[in-house]
């Protein structure tokens, strides 16, 4: 199999995440050996990619517990969603608000509390005050790099933290790639969704969700050396057969954050892969020395069959009732497709759910993600770049 330059890109969108667990596991039945020397992650997909770095064994044992730890989510393991703590932080936000942000105001930094998923990271990297030591164990068994993205907060700049065998970093308009030992913190930063979790400081700067602003989430597998790059969305694609969506009388907040959210986390990475099409063509089309150095990088983007935000409504109520109740005066109960709850929904059953939909989604399309995976060179795939599974 042809693996040298094969790297595992995985987006955000919060909960979603688990989704990406499910396809990890379908193909874990099918290739549990398989070599991925480039790991980069960016939210949510940050916590997969660490933990696929982080964890030892083989790809199918590593994408085995992945999707336990998926299965065994609940809301008290990432947030503390008890009464006493979302009224504090409900009445901090008030206070805030109605004092014209004064000086004698406590200032909030998000809507929930995050230390039980710091907890959780530290136990399931395995991490020894903070540092993951698990990966670099990997470098010695054929990973070559990691990359987890984060942004900026004063600047607005996205950083990508790279651990890798070799220096690798580059700069880029409002994009740069920082060689770093990487930490339970680069992943709690990378993963803070914005107003809902807290930031994190890193080396004296605040930084929040890598999705925030990064408008180029393949960019590091191909700074770091991918020639193919298989990519996970955790974006619902609605085609002309679906029925719209039922309007009510006025958007409410839920669906105007989730939107916002969505075009952060989850529409960036089909305009990149658009640019990468594009950019394999005109490649394809010059002789190898008018290539400046460029190369075609093929892309594999799978993405879910099924509206995600449609799902998670009809689990809200498996919510716990204090946290539901901060969800529902967001207006998750006034439209069907819920989808910032989509992303927050942190219950078993629906995380299940998804890990399900991951699986059923990539055992249809097994031999096409075979043939890419053991680098079978299709003429279709020269005039598109790229597969849409």
């Amino acid at each position: 199999m042809n693996e040298s330059k094969l790297a595992l890109v995985m987006g955000g969108g919060g909960v979603r995440a688990a989704y990406q667990a499910g396809v990890l596991r379908a193909i874990a039945r099918r290739f549990p050996e398989l070599h991925l020397p480039i790991l980069a992650g960016v939210s949510a997909g940050a916590i997969n990619t660490s933990f696929l770095a982080a964890r030892e064994g083989t790809f199918g044992e590593r994408v085995a517990e992945l999707e336990t730890l998926w299965r065994g989510l609940t809301t008290e393991r990432v947030l503390r969603s008890d009464a006493l703590t979302l009224l504090k932080t409900a009445a901090r936000w008030a206070l805030r608000l109605s004092s014209g942000s004064s000086s004698l105001a406590p200032r909030p930094r998000a809507m929930v509390d995050t230390q039980p998923l710091r907890e959780l990271l530290h136990e399931a990297l395995r991490a020894e005050g903070g540092a993951l030591p698990g990966i670099a164990r990997n470098f010695a068994r054929g990973l070559e790099a990691v990359a987890i993205t984060t942004t900026e907060y004063g600047s607005g700049d996205s950083i990508t933290h790279v651990q890798s065998r070799d220096a690798c970093g580059w700069a880029r308009p409002h994009r740069f790639g920082v060689r770093t030992q990487l930490d339970v913190e680069h992943i709690m930063a990378s993963s803070a969704l914005p107003l809902f979790f807290p930031a994190v400081k890193l080396g004296g700067a605040w930084h929040g969700d890598g999705g925030i602003g990064l408008r180029a989430p393949l960019s590091p597998a191909v700074h770091l050396g991918a020639d193919r790059i298989l990519a996970i969305s955790t974006r619902y694609e609605r085609s002309s057969r679906d029925p719209l969506p039922a309007r009510p009388d006025y958007p409410p907040p839920t669906q105007v954050i989730g939107l916002l959210l969505g075009a952060i986390f989850l529409d960036m990475l089909d305009q990149d892969a658009l640019h990468l099409e594009r950019v394999n063509a005109l490649l394809e089309a010059l002789p190898q020395e008018r290539r400046r150095g460029l190369r075609p990088v093929r892309l594999l983007l799978l993405r879910p069959s099924r509206n995600i935000a449609a799902l998670a409504a009809q689990h809200e109520t498996r919510l716990p009732q204090p946290y539901r109740f901060l969800m529902r005066g967001t207006g998750t109960k006034e439209t069907r497709t819920p989808e910032s709850l989509s992303m927050v929904l942190f219950e078993r059953p629906y995380t299940s759910e998804l890990v399900a939909m991951g699986e059923e989604d990539t055992e249809r399309r097994m031999d096409e993600i075979a043939a890419f995976l053991e680098g079978e060179e299709r003429g279709a795939l020269q005039s598109t770049g790229f597969w849409r599974v």
